[in-house]
Order: structure tokens, then C-alpha cells, then sequence
């Protein structure tokens, strides 16, 4: 039903309610058929929940089963080692988790709301969880609205409701009934749960308590948005699936093939094990996990929390952000912006600073401050403190102005000091002004102004120039009527502001016989929400970047089209839509158009969802951010869900990355973070699929040539998890590379393995596995000694695996221009990684577990000869394919 459409009796009768409230009785009725006023609560995240959640990868998937298999066949050193690998994985992701869990209910607050609730013609303070529809509820400045309402009585009562509906202004209420069909934001009549009173008293019938209220149906849509599987799950499915089917195939087809060729059946099983414990990567889901690991805690030092560890390499591949306007691209705080005085602009942020003005010696301006703090209800919680931390309490433009003043040495206690107040006529919508009176002198009181320019322009017969009052002729009026429109175009909210003189015994406003003229007019203040310094430049760091930026706001079509033009965006009606035009329009309509629009205002929390889910069946990774309870839905159902740290805390909860500053500019620095998480994910897989085929060439090899195995398990393994282990750590923590954010954001739907990673695994695996088994055959073949043979194959497929690293590094730049040190914990882990092999050969303990002899200088020389040719071969192919690539960028 639509209440703001009732009268209030009719309103009443409706809800079964009369002024002096429900009976007890009533309420208790009420309550049990309709249940506690709450929202229903999501199911809380335990540390089991989170810990569960790492076990669900399928490369996770894979080790265990070659670990069970290992552990069959009785090779237990190698099934240990595997659960190892999986419990490191396990136990870094969970507690990355965990950590950023705990942060995130460190940033809650509970409160338990009370309510002065009417029945049976009393007042009385109840828990607002025992609130019923019908209930009358008194309302004050400061408190948080339990429940939906039909305000029935209000005097200068103002409602913040900028959470709910995403306008950053307060909305003044009225008791009024409304006929036409209106937008939430635009039922002046209506005040709704979770709401904040920043102005004013009132009363209110409650029509709707918990799942019924607005913020109940946004729990609702919450409740039935799916979350999307991020890009890198489905990439990682896709590789990891492709992986085991290639794995098992491999070892299928080598089994059969030996089985042919004559071998034993246990042989060509327990060799296919060995073959299957080589192809899997053991230390790739530890690396890979390492890396989100790595990469939120650099996202943290940018001043942004991820929640969840798979949400930090979503970042890097968005493609649009929707953000709002407020807080975000905008400080979050009203500010005077523009004067026009003495017939002439002021910059206020230019020539009014936190360090105090040059000296202002305009009388104009001069009277300007002084009348923008007396007639003013806002006030200073803790004047005693610096300005920079002032709490600053009442209406969003009030506080503005005290503030405006205050940075030009104008404080609103020692203005009064000088000029008590007297008297005040409240500002309401009606009237759109409000009056001061104030004492000035044995002869005079002052009664101050400010309202609409508009109206109060017509009131005023003179005007303030410089030290002088004069007549305000008609080229005077013309030019303020054409300053008020050109700055209303700008999007500023105006108030004009002025005095007149009244009589020293005139104590009371409603003492002077005539307010509609003879005052003087003073000025023109422009106020709004200004942009943050670095929102320019971060926009263009997108437009860079190749990231759409859309704005979704609830704010008016007027104002944010004024600040997507003041960052340089110059709007066309096709850019731009409203709610109403939007919800005219179908999902295929929508889907088409979508990519023109960059300004969507008036947009409710279902149109919201519905424009995340047509840049989504584009095949865009949407970033959406948000701070109130209606993005709340449309958070959940983005890519990833961005919340300012000062919003809601439902909206925190759906999130996936909490912003600590309420910076826009925080968001590219986590993109940036997310980029470098998904290349060095690439590069680690690069680096590890490389070494493990290598082994399958080998092994593949022997068997065809009908050699013994040129490797044991156990050596396969000391390679995957020990002697590759330290550089393949460090490769997480590479430095991202200059060109990272000049590029076009990836593909979801592209492999994690493109044709030059490819090609590169082909190249080494072929050659170092050939290599190798070269080596093996000629050392067992000139020598008769297996034994030696196999700890030359072991030490070189160690060693090269250390030294090609490096060109994993990069696939943007040569080995030979790429400074080495830039990660210097690579240089340490191949040094670390070198000592171990050198261990595995020369110390007898070592000697004797892998079944290895210490190696002569010929053999090194042996060795340093392959890896050698192996680097400038790899060198050679991404030489080829830098050339490739720029001659296409060059095309493009």
C-alpha cells in the first residue's frame, strides 16, 4: 500500500491505530502474528567455514590423490611429503582469511536500538526489536529510525537518508499526504528503517517492522542474488581439469605402451605413479595461494581490506567499475566552493584554507562570514580541539558554513560573543529561509537571512558593495539572477544571504512588522560536494588502464552530470539514463545500450543489480561500489563488491574488498595489486609446469628407449617441492612491472596459459627432458653405472630449473635488460635452492635417501653446458615474441 499516499487519519484507520498509540494488548497481539522487528541475519562466518573453503580447489584435488596413491604402493616418504604440501596450502590461505575476517569485526559496531514508543497515550522506552505496525513513535535529532513510518507530525525534521536512497543531502519530511507516484527518495511523508535524524522532532505510525520494511526487502534481494564465480575459478577449474585429463591420459597411454613393449604389469604401474607424481606441480596450489596471500597484504598498505583471498586477483581483471559519485570520486562532506560578492566570485577553496586567509579585508565578504555562522543552527562538538579535528553536528550545509568561516577566522563563538542571538525563525521547505536576531548595538539589533536567492532577492531593496550600501538597481538584480542560474548549472546548492536593520527593542522576530522587504542584500554562497583532489587524475589512470567507469548514483541527473563534466566528461543525453527511463527498458534493451551510458541517477537497488547483470552478460568483470544498505544487493551480485569503510554494515558484509580511506583512488591501487597477483600466478605456473614436463619428457623417454628410470620418486619430488620450492616462493613476490597498468585489462573467458606461455613450456620441457636423457643414456651407457647417471640427470634438472627462473620473470623484457635485483628474495631463494641440491649430492644422510654419488667438475661442466644453451634458447623465443607483440600493438 502506498501510506504516503493516505492522509493521516485514513492512515490510522488503516494500520488499526489512533494518536494515543496502540493498547498493550494490541501491541502483543501484533507482535505475535507479525514477529520481532529484525532483519533476518546471514549465517556468520565461522573459522571451520573458512577453513573448509580451502580444500575446495582442484588442485587440491589432484595431490590428494596422488597421495593416496603413493601411500598404496607403500611409498610413504612421498605421500607425506604431498600432505605437506596441501596442509601449507591449507593453513597460509586460512589464516589470510581469517586475519581479514577479524579485521573486518573490528570495524563493526553493535548497537541495540531503543525507541520511545506511545501506548495508551504514555511515553516509554522500549528495545525497538519489540516494535509493532501501528505503533506511534517519537522521533529527535540523532536517532536511528527502528522501522518504517508515516510521519504524522514534524516540525524542521530532516532525515539522512543517503544509505537507503544514495542522496548525500538530508531530506526535510513533512506530514503532508502526497498524490503522484513517487520515487522512495521523493516520499517526503515516509521516513524508513536504519535512516539517521540529523535535524528536527516528529512522530511517526509505524506501517512495516523487520523482513517488511525497505531495508528488509534489500535483505531479501541480498538473500536471492547469487554470487558469480570469479574469473580465476573458472580459469583454475579450466586448467586444473585440462591438467588432470592431460596427467592421466599420459600415464594411461604409457602404461599400455610398456604393457606392449613386454614390461611387467607392477613395473609400468608403479612407473605410470612415478610418471603422474612428476606431471603434478606439488608446490603450485602453496605458490598460488601464496601469491593472493602476499598480494592482500599489499592491498592492505593501499588502504584497502579483502575479505575473501580470490576477490584480490579479481581486481586485476576488471573491466567496469559502477561507483557513486558521494564519498568516493567527491570527499563525502559539503564545503562552500563559490562566493559572489561585491558584485564579483570568491574561490572559496583557493582563497579560504585550513592555514587562514591572506587578510580579508572586503567588508562584503567580512559580513558574508559573519552572517553564514549566526544564521546558523550547526555547532562545534569540541571547539577546544584543532580545526582539522572538529566535530562539526547539524544539517550538511550548516556545517559547511561554520566551517567555510572558521578556515577564515571566523568562529562562530566569538561572532555571537559580539552579536548574541536574540530570536530565530527556523528554515523550512515551505519557506525556504531562515531568520536570526541579534543584538548590535544600544540602538540596533541585526536580523540575518539566508535562504533561496530567488525568493530572498525579492525581498531586498539595497545592496552591500565593498565598505558601501547602495540601491540595488535592475543591472544588479540581472546579474545575480544570471550568476544564481549559472551556478545552479553547475550543480551547487545556492543560499543568498543578507540583513536588515531592525529596532534595539525589537527582541523577538515576530516584534518587526515587516519581513518581505528592505533588506540588503550581501551575497551568493555556492556549496556541494567537491571532488577529491586525485579523482581527476585516478579517472584518467582508468581510461589508461583500458577500465570503463560508469557512475550509478542516487542523486539527481543535474548533479552528477555537473561532476562527471567537472572531471572532464562531457555528457550526451545518450550517456546518461534515469531510474524511470531505465526500468522502461528490457534486459536485451539494456544489455545493447549499456556500454553508451556513463551516468545512471535515480536508480534504485533493483535497477542497480540489473545494471551489474548487463555489463555482466557483455562478458565485463564489474567492480561495483557502494557505502549504504541499497547497494547492498548489487555488491553481492558484482565481480567484486568495493565498500567505503564508513558504509553500512550490511554492505560490508556482502563486500569483497573494504576500502579504509573511502578513496576512489584506493580502488585502481587494488587493481593494480590484482594484476600483479594474476601475472605472477602466470609466471609461477610457467616456471613449475616447465620443470615438471621436463620430467615427463624424460621419463616418457627411457621408457620408449627401454633405459631404467632415470629418476626415483623421491628425487622428483626434492626437485617439485624442495630445490624449485625457495625460487618458486619468491616468484610470488615479484615486483609488478612497469607496463602493467598501460594494458588493456584480460579476457575472463582467456586461458591462464596463452600461446606464448605455451610455447615457452613446449620449448623447455623438450629440450631440458631431451637434454637430460642424453646425459643419462651416455653416462650409463660409457660408465655401466645407473646410480651416477641418475644423480647427474637429478643435479641438472635441479640446477637448470634454478637459472631459467629468471627468464620467467618476464615475458615483456630480455633476462639481459631486466634488473636482477628488483626481487632480490629470488636471488636469495636460488642460492638457497642451489645449497640444498648441493646437499642432496655431497652430505651421506642425503646420499643415501635419494640413492645419489657426488658429482665430478667434468659432470658440472657437463651440467652448466645444457643450462647455458637452454637460457639462450628461451631468450631467443621471447625475443621473438616482444618483436611480435609490438608490431600487433603498433597494428592496433
Amino acid at each position: 500500500m502506498d501510506f504516503y499516499k493516505l492522509s493521516i487519519p485514513k492512515t490510522l484507520q488503516v494500520l488499526a491505530s489512533q494518536e494515543k498509540g496502540l493498547s498493550e494488548e494490541q501491541a502483543r497481539k501484533i507482535l505475535n502474528k507479525e514477529g520481532l522487528n529484525v532483519l533476518p541475519q546471514e549465517k556468520r562466518i565461522t573459522p571451520w567455514d573458512i577453513f573448509s573453503r580451502q580444500f575446495k580447489s582442484p588442485l587440491i584435488y589432484i595431490l590428494f590423490i596422488a597421495s593416496i596413491i603413493t601411500f598404496f604402493l607403500e611409498d610413504y616418504l612421498d605421500a607425506i611429503v604431498i600432505l605437506v604440501a596441501i596442509l601449507i596450502n591449507v593453513v597460509i590461505g586460512f589464516f589470510q582469511e581469517y586475519q581479514a575476517q577479524n579485521a573486518l569485526e573490528k570495524l563493526k559496531e553493535v548497537i541495540s536500538l531503543k525507541a520511545i514508543v506511545i501506548r495508551e497515550g504514555l511515553e516509554r522506552e522500549i528495545d525497538a526489536k519489540d516494535l509493532v505496525s501501528g505503533d506511534i513513535v517519537v522521533i529527535q535529532a540523532g536517532d536511528k529510525l527502528p522501522a518504517d513510518m508515516r510521519i504524522i507530525e514534524s516540525k524542521h525534521l530532516k532525515i539522512n537518508e543517503a544509505h537507503l536512497t544514495g542522496e548525500s543531502i538530508p531530506v526535510e519530511k513533512t506530514s503532508e499526504a502526497l498524490s503522484e507516484n513517487l520515487p522512495l527518495g521523493d516520499q517526503k511523508n515516509l521516513a524508513f528503517m536504519g535512516t539517521e535524524i540529523v535535524e528536527g522532532w516528529g512522530k511517526g505510525v509505524i506501517f512495516a517492522t523487520g523482513e517488511k520494511t525497505e531495508v528488509g526487502r534489500i535483505a531479501l534481494l541480498i538473500s536471492e542474488t547469487k554470487e558469480e564465480a570469479t574469473s580465476l575459478q573458472i580459469s583454475l577449474a579450466h586448467f586444473s581439469r585440462n591438467l588432470s585429463i592431460f596427467i592421466l591420459l599420459t600415464c594411461l597411454g604409457i602404461f599400455l605402451i610398456g604393457i606392449l613393449a613386454g614390461h611387467s604389469l607392477a613395473r609400468m604401474f608403479s612407473t605410470s605413479v612415478a610418471l603422474a607424481v612428476s606431471a603434478i606441480p606439488e608446490g603450485m596450489a602453496v605458490a598460488l595461494t601464496a601469491i593472493l596471500a602476499f598480494g592482500m597484504q599489499k592491498i592492505l598498505k593501499e588502504k584497502a581490506l579483502v575479505r575473501k583471498l580470490l576477490a584480490a586477483e579479481t581486481l586485476g581483471s576488471t573491466t567496469v567499475i559502477c561507483t557513486d559519485k558521494t564519498g568516493t570520486l567527491t570527499q563525502g562532506e559539503m564545503r562552500v566552493v563559490k562566493i559572489f560578492t561585491n558584485n564579483r566570485y570568491t574561490d572559496a577553496v583557493k582563497n579560504i584554507s585550513f592555514e587562514g586567509p591572506e587578510g580579508i579585508k572586503e567588508e562584503g565578504l567580512i559580513d558574508l562570514m559573519e552572517i553564514s555562522v549566526l544564521c546558523n543552527d550547526a555547532f562545534i562538538e569540541n571547539p577546544q580541539d584543532e580545526l582539522n579535528d572538529w566535530r562539526i553536528r547539524g544539517d550538511s550545509t550548516e556545517r559547511a558554513l561554520i566551517l567555510s568561516a572558521s578556515q577564515a577566522g571566523f568562529y562562530k563563538e566569538h561572532v555571537e560573543k559580539r552579536m548574541p542571538r536574540l530570536d530565530v525563525l527556523p528554515f523550512d521547505s515551505t519557506n525556504k529561509y531562515m531568520f536570526t536576531l541579534h543584538h548590535y548595538n544600544a540602538k540596533n539589533n541585526l536580523l540575518f537571512f539566508k535562504g533561496a536567492p530567488e525568493k530572498m532577492l525579492g525581498r531586498c531593496s539595497d545592496i552591500r558593495v565593498e565598505d558601501k550600501v547602495r540601491q540595488l538597481s535592475s543591472q544588479d538584480r540581472d546579474l545575480i539572477k544570471k550568476e544564481i542560474i549559472r551556478m545552479g548549472e553547475q550543480g551547487l546548492r545556492l543560499l543568498g544571504l543578507g540583513y536588515k536593520k531592525a529596532s534595539a527593542k525589537s527582541e523577538e522576530i515576530e516584534d518587526i512588522e515587516d519581513l518581505k522587504s528592505d533588506f540588503i542584500w550581501v551575497g551568493l554562497l555556492g556549496i556541494k560536494d567537491p571532488l577529491r583532489p586525485e579523482a581527476k587524475e585516478t579517472l584518467d589512470l582508468c581510461r589508461q588502464a583500458g577500465i570503463k567507469v560508469a557512475i550509478v548514483t542516487g542523486d539527481y541527473r543535474l548533479t552528477a552530470r555537473s561532476i562527471m563534466e567537472e572531471l572532464g566528461i562531457k555528457l550526451h543525453d545518450e550517456n546518461i539514463i534515469e531510474g524511470d527511463q531505465l526500468r522502461k527498458l528490457s534486459d536485451e534493451e539494456l544489455k545493447n545500450r549499456i556500454f553508451k551510458i556513463h551516468l545512471f541517477a535515480r536508480v534504485s537497488p533493483e535497477d542497480k543489480i540489473r545494471i551489474v547483470s548487463a555489463f555482466q552478460a557483455r562478458g565485463e568483470v564489474v567492480a561495483m561500489t557502494g557505502d549504504g544498505i541499497n547497494d547492498a544487493p548489487a555488491l553481492k551480485k558484482a565481480n567484486v563488491g568495493v565498500v567505503v569503510g564508513s558504509g553500512t554494515e550490511v554492505a560490508k558484509e556482502t563486500a569483497d574488498v573494504v576500502l579504509l580511506d573511502d578513496n576512489f583512488k584506493t580502488i585502481i591501487s587494488a587493481i593494480k595489486q590484482g594484476r600483479i597477483i594474476y601475472d605472477n600466478m602466470r609466471k609461477v605456473i610457467l616456471y613449475l609446469l616447465s620443470d615438471s614436463f621436463s620430467e615427463i619428457v624424460l621419463i616418457l623417454g627411457s621408457l620408449l628407449l627401454k633405459l631404467p628410470p632415470p629418476l626415483t620418486a623421491a628425487q622428483i619430488l626434492w626437485i617439485n617441492l624442495v630445490t624449485d620450492g625457495f625460487p618458486n616462493i619468491a616468484l610470488t613476490l615479484e615486483p609488478g612491472e612497469e607496463e602493467i597498468m598501460n594494458e588493456k585489462p584480460r579476457n575472463p573467458k582467456e586461458s591462464i596459459l596463452n600461446f606464448e606461455m605455451k610455447t615457452l613450456i613446449l620449448l623447455i620441457s623438450v629440450f631440458t627432458g631431451l637434454a637430460n636423457l642424453l646425459i643419462f643414456y651416455l653416462i650409463w651407457h660409457t660408465t655401466g653405472d645407473v646410480r651416477l647417471a641418475r644423480s647427474v640427470a637429478f643435479v641438472s634438472l635441479g640446477l637448470d630449473s634454478l637459472i631459467y627462473v629468471f627468464s620467467c620473470r618476464t615475458l615483456r623484457h630480455s633476462i639481459f635488460k631486466y634488473n636482477p635485483l628488483r626481487n632480490r628474495y629470488l636471488i636469495y631463494a636460488v642460492l638457497g635452492g642451489f645449497l640444498v641440491q648441493l646437499a642432496a649430492v655431497y652430505v651421506p644422510f642425503f646420499q643415501g635417501v635419494f640413492e645419489v654419488l657426488p658429482l665430478s667438475w667434468a659432470m658440472w661442466q657437463i651440467v652448466f653446458t645444457v643450462v647455458f644453451i637452454e637460457i639462450i634458447l628461451i631468450e631467443i623465443a621471447k625475443y621473438i615474441f616482444i618483436i611480435r607483440n609490438a608490431k600487433l600493438k603498433g597494428q592496433n
